[in-house]
């Protein structure tokens, strides 16, 4: 499947999205409680393994825009999947293996080739880095649980009031690179002590980039009271040893610099945090937060609020203090994609101004959540100011600073059938009103599904902007129809 319309392709996938948002709901008799992947609710003993066959597009290694534009931007692989899972009780375990081949490989375009980036390490890729990640995911419990463990796959990792690290995913380089990350998350609860607690984030186990923590405690557990003994305050550490992972091993992107770029470059973030639950009854909850952070010489804060209306209703403001060269939520979901601008806003070489800023978010989940939407906005009370920086660093601070949009949509099996959807669109330096509809600076995906007994036919879209590629070739569009098959 060639792409080479990314905007027309973008309007579609979104108004996909929008129609499945819109869609009539039907309750169903008995729905299935939708878990995180490997965590099914429950306990006992479960394998099950699907067979899938379809068509994923990867990026062309020899196109060129201006060196070969004639070149296909885009190669088709026909693909073989077998994913096996395993359940003994709260253990889950979660394997993807995947053949991507093509017959119209070599000079002739007529010979059985196997894409050689998904079994062959090289100067880029190491044996760990390659390997491990066919593991998709080890899990035990559920997050919130005394004990929490996560290998693989993360999706939406946060620790705290998610002022440091928020809804960060490691998967934002699929296909094409499936990263092999980890949370751990212990409670005082598990072994009798409830004052006490950690939590932990690592992005990647094979390198060792992008990790975090936090510490809290509850100093007033033991007292017999609704409310006090929840309250917790917390400390936060956070470092990126490597902002410039992915560069270093994409050659096309405008940062890379021959033999490679300066190891030294880090980043070093920590902070102290307050959560107070002050009101839990059947009809609405509300907690108050707070956070204050240190990113290298810059120093920001929060303070908000959040909870739930009517069992179903999810609510939430943040009123944020933002100081010189400081970026709130700084390891967030599209992290991966922009680390090069974070470092420099955070390094000082993109100056951004301090500022008063905002987040609000909102949401609805319902039918045991068969049906979760969200959406999320933030942005600065006021305009950003133009400080004479140069275009790039420009650049750099408009996407630190400009009002950011993220939306998910979950719909499971029976709502509409055998129909599921699964969705997300985030868009950045949204500066007028038009923004919101264009692809620059944006990352959406979709997955929708349709399942007949065993057998199950989804349609996968994913596009992504990536700043640091040259010229016109910003757009990542990934895109295939599987097929599988329950085996077991």
């Amino acid at each position: 499947m060639r792409v080479t319309q990314p905007i027309a392709l973008f309007s579609i996938a979104l108004g996909i999205l929008a129609l499945a948002a819109a869609s009539p709901l039907h309750a169903q008799d008995d729905p299935a409680s939708p878990t995180e992947e490997g965590q099914t609710a429950g306990t006992g003993y479960d394998f099950g393994m699907d067979l899938g066959i379809g068509v994923q597009s990867y990026r062309n290694p020899d196109y060129d825009p201006v060196e070969n534009p004639d070149v296909p931007k885009y190669i088709a692989y026909q693909s073989l999947r077998m994913t096996p899972e395993l359940r003994i009780g709260q253990l889950g375990v979660g394997l993807d293996v995947t053949l991507n081949y093509t017959f119209t490989g070599g000079e002739d375009g007529d010979e059985f080739r196997v894409r050689e980036k998904d079994w062959v390490p090289d100067d880029d890729t190491s044996f760990p880095e390659l390997y491990l990640p066919k593991i998709r995911y080890v899990s035990w419990a559920q997050k919130g649980e005394p004990l929490y463990v996560r290998l693989g796959t993360l999706d939406r990792a946060t620790l705290g009031n998610a002022f440091i690290v928020g809804g960060y995913t490691n998967t934002q380089h699929l296909p094409e690179r499936r990263i092999f990350g980890g949370v751990l998350d212990v409670d005082g609860r598990l072994v009798g002590f409830p004052y006490v607690g950690i939590e932990t984030v690592a992005a990647n186990l094979t390198a060792w980039d992008v990790v975090a923590g936090r510490a809290y405690v509850r100093p007033f557990a033991d007292f017999d009271l609704p409310i006090v003994p929840n309250i917790q305050f917390g400390a936060t550490a956070a470092a990126d040893f490597d902002p410039y992972y992915f560069e270093k091993r994409n050659e096309d992107s405008s940062f890379y610099q021959g033999e490679g770029l300066d190891n030294d470059e880090q980043v070093s973030i920590a902070g102290a945090d307050i959560r107070a639950p002050l009101l839990n009854t059947s009809v609405v909850s509300l907690t108050g937060f707070g956070d204050v952070v240190r990113q290298k010489s810059g120093l920001g804060g929060m303070t908000g609020f959040g909870g739930q209306l009517i069992g179903f209703i999810d609510y939430g403001f943040q009123l944020r203090f933002v100081g010189d060269n400081f970026i709130p939520q700084y390891f967030d979901r599209s992290y991966d994609l922009y680390r090069h601008r974070r470092y420099q806003v955070y390094s000082g070489e993109a100056e951004l101004p301090g500022y008063v800023g905002w987040l609000a978010n909102a949401g609805v989940s319902f039918l045991d959540r068969q049906f979760v939407f969200n959406a999320e906005m933030q942005g600065p009370i006021g305009g950003p100011e133009d400080n004479g920086i140069d275009e790039d660093a420009a650049a750099a601070r408009d996407l630190a600073r400009n009002p950011a949009l993220t939306m998910n949509l979950t719909m499971g099996e029976g709502l509409l059938g055998g129909f599921s959807v699964e969705g997300h669109y985030e868009k950045r330096n949204i500066k007028e009103l038009e923004d919101l509809v264009s692809p620059e600076h944006a990352v959406i995906g979709g997955r929708v599904s349709y399942r007949t007994g065993p057998a199950r036919v989804s349609l996968v879209y994913d596009l992504r902007y990536d700043p640091t590629a040259p010229g016109d070739d910003q757009w990542r569009v990934s895109s295939g129809l599987e097929s599988s098959i329950s085996l077991f």
